[in-house]
Parts: C-alpha cells; structure tokens; sequence
C-alpha cells in the first residue's frame, strides 16, 4: 500500500501549496547565492520529512499494538471507512469533531515559533520551519497518517510518511521558486479531484482488510503460530 502514499503525497501537494503555501513564499531564501539556495530548500523539505517520518512512526506503532490482538485487518478496514466519511461528511458535521481542538495551544505555540523563524537566516532555520510546518494540522496529512496507522509497524509506518513528504517536494519547490503561480481555475478543478483519490484509497484499505486473496491489492491475511497456538491450548 505505499504506492498510496506518493498519490496523496503527488496529488495532494495542490492542496498543500494552498494550505502551507504562504509559508513556503515568505522562506528568508538567499537570493544572490544559488547553492546556498538550493541547500536551504533541501533543509526545508528535510524539516518536512522529520516530522512526517515522526508522526508515521508513533501512529504504525500505535497500528503495530493493535495488531498484537489479531485485528490490524480491522484496523484497516476502519481506516479505510474513516477515510471515505470524512469525504462524504458534511463539513459542518466534522467541524464540530475536530481533532486539533484539544491541541489548540499547542498549534498556537508551534505557529509563534514557526513566525519567529520565518524572521531568523541562522543555517539551522530552514529545517526548523519545515519541521514546525510539518506539525501544523492539515486534514490531507490527517488522511496519510491513518494510512500510516494501518500498516501495523512502526518503520513502515515512517516509511510511509516519509514517501507522501517525497510525492509533495516537486510542487512545494515550484512553489517557493515560482511563488502563487497556480492559475485558480486549474487549482479548483484539482482540488475537486483529492477528495476522490481519498476516496479510492479508503476503498483500498477496506479491501486490504477484508483479506480476499487479491495480489497486492487485497491479500489473504496469515494468522501467527503463537495465536494459532493460543487459540489451540483452549481446546
């Protein structure tokens, strides 16, 4: 289910041009030095990835507990489901579950520290920014990290986080290049089009989960020796 993660991560950096676009065109860029340039956006994007493989980490670990009692197939089939109701849902009916509620001071400081080192030329400040900015809530990286949840281990999980950071690199760095140079009717139209990919990648799960022998798109769950052999000490 990688592959999952560059299409959120490709498709979805439309939506992350719109939502962290702001920050990337107020980066403190050294515009006389090409290379030093260059570096900067890498430490940026380096930020990013951090806090990506971070949040993949603890959430395929959470995944990874989960599957201890025998039920990540369940794990992905919610994911899946939870995936395609938040498309579905009415906004208004999300608002009112939103997760970054409970967190809102936390947001708060994370975005003072992210203003003061938007202000900062210091060489470790554009991996700060970016690491900050990977922290900030945004409902597209909501949708990765449950698909990071649902590979029930915690390195995959960072894997694949780190693979949707990857897919997001080549238009987050036009966008720090070339500024807000997406013609809006163009941004509408594929903006229109993320909702069904999150679509199809919860179908995706769902069918990951129900284990029907499918090659790579559903395969057959195995069951561990030592439940087998739990499950036969009961007999």
């Amino acid at each position: 289910m990688f592959y999952t993660a560059l299409i959120f991560g490709l498709l979805g950096s439309f939506h992350c041009v719109g939502m962290c676009g702001p920050i990337a065109f107020l980066l403190p860029l050294d515009r006389q030095s090409k290379s030093k340039r260059i570096f900067q956006v890498v430490s940026y994007h380096a930020g990013r990835l951090t806090s990506y493989a971070i949040l993949g980490f603890l959430l395929g670990w959470i995944g990874s507990g989960l599957s201890l009692f025998g039920i990540q197939q369940y794990l992905s089939i919610a994911v899946g489901v939870l995936m395609i109701t938040v498309v579905v849902m009415p906004s208004a009916v999300m608002q009112r579950f939103s997760i970054t509620k409970p967190i809102y001071h936390l947001i708060a400081k994370v975005k003072s520290s992210l203003g003061a080192n938007l202000k900062k030329r210091d060489p470790g400040t554009f991996y700060t920014i970016g690491f900050l900015n990977g922290w900030l809530p945004c409902g597209l990286v909501y949708m990765a990290i449950f698909g990071a949840m649902a590979t029930g281990i915690s390195w995959e999980g960072g894997f694949y986080m780190i693979l949707f950071g990857l897919g997001t690199i080549p238009l987050m760095t036009t966008a720090i290049y070339l500024g807000n140079f997406i013609n809006a009717k163009v941004k509408t139209k594929i903006l229109k089009v993320i909702p069904i990919v999150v679509v199809i990648v919860g179908i995706l799960f769902v069918l990951r989960g129900l284990g029907l022998g499918i090659p790579y798109v559903s395969p057959a769950f195995e069951v561990s020796q030592p439940l087998v052999s739990a499950q036969n000490s009961c007999h």
